[in-house]
């Protein structure tokens, strides 16, 4: 296990911490689609950049879990990707 796995997992034992990280999870599992899906289509961030008509840091923003884009912004990106974006409501772990 990496330093900061074991740190993570030590960490989650504080209601605090854990409540912070399940806020914060919806942003970085975004973040982490954007990336897979550029990475995928073997691009660079400045590539990205190009296709979707913007900038390295707008990709960098995007892909780093801060931001909030909009729905058109995800379409932008999904195809300068070569990927359709796809949107759907899952229903929240613990709940029926």
């Amino acid at each position: 296990m990496s330093n900061v796995q074991s740190l993570h997992t030590r960490w989650l034992r504080d209601p605090a911490y854990r409540e912070a990280y399940a806020e914060l999870a919806p942003g970085f599992r975004l973040a982490r689609a954007l990336i897979e899906a550029r990475v995928n289509a073997g691009l660079t961030q400045a590539q990205m950049a190009e296709r979707m008509q913007t900038t390295q840091s707008v990709v960098a923003r995007l892909e780093s879990g801060r931001a909030h884009p909009s729905t058109r912004t995800l379409e932008k990106f999904a195809e300068a990707a070569g990927t359709q974006l796809k949107i759907s409501f899952e229903p929240m772990e613990g709940t029926a």
